[in-house]
């Protein structure tokens, strides 16, 4: 049994055993005048807005046994330190620095990289802000700027030049001082708009940055703009005809994934080897495997956004994307400082991150031990590429002879998942649809017009109380895995889908309403937001795409309440074994998979490369301009 306390845990109670079952939902595809002409007539007509309510199967959820389980809106369970172990600060001057490129000259930049050179004098960050606001500036036409909604130059070169001053003073703030980043636009940030992707004004009467953004900022980053995302974050493709939808840097046939799409792009086309996400429903994982990155969806309530209120507040978390394993733990730790208490009183509750990698750092022996579980009848719903991308990356982990970790796979049953992903899906246009006037709901895109009519006038009192019963049956289960099988972490692929094609060109300009494979494109990632365990996803490789060329494939892993670090270290082993086995035959099985990407990939995954690719040098650019 695991000796770890917390408060808020669910209770531990293994729920009735009921076999898997689940179909695709027959949703028809809208996209065109349909769709504005249908998104009109959902808007203002209830008799279709019933309709098509009825149609996607939301009424089962009432009909399940779950009159033993009180609701449970808040999800938020909270890591206790024992009475012995002080609470510190969290100074990112001391919290481990990231390594450099494992790959010599190639691969992506870590901010290691960055950092060296700026200790070395042979590069300032001033230097790399000249070079990036070209790349991204929209009134520049900059080559990226699809993926940012706004960049205030005068804001990062003033960040930069402070940096650099920092630098020849001999006085860097930490490992993240002068390093690129990048924030989404859903959280606040000084001098910035705060539009949520839509066309509409959610900055309030608020002026400064988002907790989560600020801690990146006080460690000396310089965040380079807001990053394009899908509009209120309602659909993971990260399709948005308000402003445009940066298309995948491995692939421009596909999309990034959403709705953190254009921090996914960011990062993947080397722009930042560091961007802040925001994941209500799998918005940081889901665009972090369809860009080959590595992406964490955090504990929920442990990285605070306040003032920002999230739209969809009982499944929505902020937390790290980036293009190596150290970054994304550096990022992670800087973010998740504790907020005060009279700024938010949750976050303010959580250990700080030094507290937390301490103790799992003394909590683990030499051998440590690791149970993987995998639920068979799930991970079979994955297409057959990812499927088998999956099994053979498991394989490599679980017999990697490198690895100083003892693995087990445990085969576990979680009951009513298909119905759990439609409560999730209630809960979440519910929330969103709450957070808006219906004299909102015109400036909306077509698909989100139906959605929010959706969720403000369709979703029934009964509705709502019924799935957070079944979220706190879900919790309770995990909370009897968890207690079980201490060290448990559940592993799927990140998506089921070998990533999502561009269908039309049209449906950039007017979007596009494509039910059931926003609901595949979610299957496995909704669980962890809906009872607010921590997750990641890490690349493992590509697989051949529809139209040629190839699509990264990300793995997942969802821990216990507060594991942030045992993700972290899972995603390390992970790591290890991919770059054991490319060592062994020369990278990758060949054919239609690929494990563990090409020679030079730091991350599970190359950069992107080959006629057209998107992906920038950015410290060749800098160095080769200061020395012109």
């Amino acid at each position: 049994m695991s000796t770890q306390q917390f408060t808020h845990y669910p209770e531990v109670r293994e729920a009735a055993s009921v076999p898997y079952k689940n179909e695709d939902q027959e949703i028809p595809v809208f996209r065109g005048a349909p769709l504005a002409i249908g998104a009109s007539l959902i808007q203002h007509i209830g008799l279709i807005q019933s309709y098509f309510w009825r149609n996607a199967g939301f009424s089962i959820i009432r009909d399940l046994p779950l009159s033993d389980y009180v609701p449970r809106y808040d999800p938020t369970v909270i890591p206790v330190l024992s009475s012995s172990e002080e609470r510190r600060g969290n100074e990112a001057a001391n919290l481990p620095a990231p390594a450099g490129r494992k790959d010599g000259t190639k691969g992506y930049y870590t901010s290691a990289d960055y950092v060296a050179l700026y200790r070395a004098g042979e590069l300032t960050p001033s230097a790399v802000a000249e070079t990036l606001l070209p790349l991204i500036q929209r009134e520049a036409d900059g080559r990226h700027s699809i993926a940012f909604l706004e960049t205030q130059a005068e804001r990062v070169r003033a960040a930069a030049q402070a940096s650099t001053e920092r630098y020849a003073a001999g006085r860097a703030l930490g490992p993240l001082d002068g390093v690129p980043v990048a924030v989404k636009d859903e959280v606040h940030l000084a001098g910035y708009g705060r539009t949520l992707g839509s066309r509409l004004d959610f900055r309030g009467a608020y002026e400064g940055s988002s907790w989560c953004a600020k801690q990146l900022e006080d460690a000396g980053a310089i965040v380079i703009g807001k990053t394009s995302m899908h509009e209120l974050g309602l659909d993971t493709t990260n399709n948005n005809p308000n402003y445009g939808t940066p298309r995948n840097p491995h692939n421009p046939d596909y999309y990034c994934g959403g709705s953190s799409g254009g921090s996914g792009y960011a990062v993947s086309a080397g722009l930042v080897p560091i961007a802040l996400g925001a994941d209500g429903g799998g918005s940081i994982r889901i665009p972090s495997s369809f860009c080959g990155i590595w992406g964490l969806k955090t504990t929920h309530g442990r990285v605070s956004g306040a003032p920002t209120v999230s739209l969809a507040p009982t499944v929505g978390v902020y937390g790290p994307m980036a293009s190596s394993i150290d970054d994304l733990a550096l990022a992670y730790r800087i973010m998740a400082t504790p907020a005060p208490a009279a700024r938010d009183p949750v976050s303010a509750s959580f250990p700080s991150p030094l507290q937390t990698l301490a103790l799992s750092n003394s909590s683990n022996p030499e051998k440590r031990r690791r149970k993987i579980g995998l639920i068979r009848p799930w991970l079979a719903r994955s297409s057959a590429p990812v499927l088998k991308l999956f099994n053979e990356t498991l394989a490599h982990l679980t017999n990697n002879p490198e690895t100083s970790t003892q693995i087990e796979t445990i085969d576990l049953e979680i009951p009513y998942l298909p119905e759990g992903q439609r409560a999730h899906v209630l809960t979440i246009m519910n929330e969103i649809a709450s957070g808006l006037k219906p004299s909102q709901i015109s400036a909306l895109t077509a698909p989100n017009k139906v959605l929010v009519s959706m969720g403000m006038w369709q979703i029934t009192g009964q509705d709502v109380v019924a799935a957070q019963r079944l979220r706190n049956l879900l919790m309770a289960h995990l909370a009897h895995l968890f207690q079980t099988y201490p060290g448990l972490v559940i592993v799927t692929p990140t998506t089921p889908m070998p990533g999502w094609r561009i269908q039309e060109p049209a449906d950039l300009a007017r979007g596009v309403s494509d039910g059931a494979a926003s609901v595949r494109n979610m299957e496995y990632v909704w669980l962890a937001n809906f009872t607010g365990c921590p997750a990641v996803s890490c690349p493992v490789g590509t697989v051949e795409a529809g139209t040629g060329g190839k699509v990264p494939v990300g793995l997942m892993a969802m821990g216990e309440w507060g594991a942030e670090e045992e993700l972290i270290a899972f995603a390390r082993d992970l790591e290890d074994a991919l770059r054991a086995q490319k060592g062994g035959d020369g990278g990758g099985g060949g054919g239609e998979q690929e494990i563990g990407g090409s020679s030079g990939s730091s991350s599970g995954v190359e950069v992107p490369s080959g006629e057209g690719s998107v992906w920038e040098d950015v410290i060749g650019l800098a160095k080769e301009a200061s020395t012109s």
